[in-house]
């Protein structure tokens, strides 16, 4: 709360603006491209990490594909993830996020502006759903963050189990299933500290279909897991 109180005040100058375009942006008439979506996000995200004392160390963007129709897997440490996904990913992306999310203020807006779908964990059919949706739209090109463990890590660094059922829209489209490991990114809003932070974000070499179309869920799960913890271990 400390570091986002600190965000806001060494950027008033630049949040009416913002947040105008934020909410221009965010609704559902209009004709920005995912493109043009996504730069205004990460010229946000920047301002915010600026005034927040955070720094973003990214590497392996080399291993994302060059074509778009892929899903991103990082573990999850908090809602900072996503800022950290949009200041370092030049491909624009939305995220599946759960419900309880998508009427918080400000949160709304954003999730709007990436055309993210909300996910009700306690209807098995609107997952279903959402599941179906999202795996139609990355065959037409479109990329998602999907969080396999379903909920923050409240270890720090030490991810928790991937659900199997996550992988399904990959399954589905057939896509790449791109691991990120994501490093001390519950520091910026979890730990009560406006001290600078760097958080690191390991881009990792995607699972193809080929190399996974023979495998069950859940062992695609564990094998996405085990290479985030490996990265993470590496960069700690």
């Amino acid at each position: 709360m400390k570091r986002i109180l600190l965000m806001v005040l060494r950027n008033l100058f630049f949040i009416p603006s913002g947040f105008t375009r934020l909410c221009l942006y965010a609704r559902k008439s209009d004709t920005h491209t995912d493109e043009e979506r996504h730069a205004l996000m990460q010229e946000l995200v920047q301002h915010a990490n600026k005034g927040g004392n955070v720094t973003i160390d990214a590497e392996g963007q080399e291993n994302l594909p060059s074509e778009d129709g892929f899903l991103l897997y990082p573990n999850h440490q908090g809602l900072y993830d996503v800022l950290a996904l949009i200041d370092s990913c030049d491909h624009p992306f939305s995220v599946v996020m759960k419900k309880e999310l998508s009427n918080i203020f400000f949160l709304k807006q954003v999730f709007a502006v990436m055309r993210a779908k909300a996910i009700d964990r306690d209807d098995v059919k609107q997952g279903l759903k959402v599941i179906l949706e999202v795996a139609k739209e990355v065959q037409e090109g479109r990329n998602f963050v999907i969080f396999a463990e379903g909920t923050r890590s409240k270890q720090g660094n030490q991810p928790q189990d991937f659900k199997g059922g996550s992988f399904k829209s990959a399954m589905k489209a057939k896509c790449p299933i791109v691991p990120v490991a994501m490093i001390d990114a519950f520091k910026p809003f979890d730990t009560g500290s406006i001290a600078p932070v760097t958080v690191k974000v390991r881009y990792l070499k995607p699972l193809y279909y080929e190399e996974y179309k023979d495998m069950k869920s859940t062992e695609i799960a564990q094998t996405v897991k085990e290479r985030i913890e490996k990265a993470i271990a590496a960069n700690i």
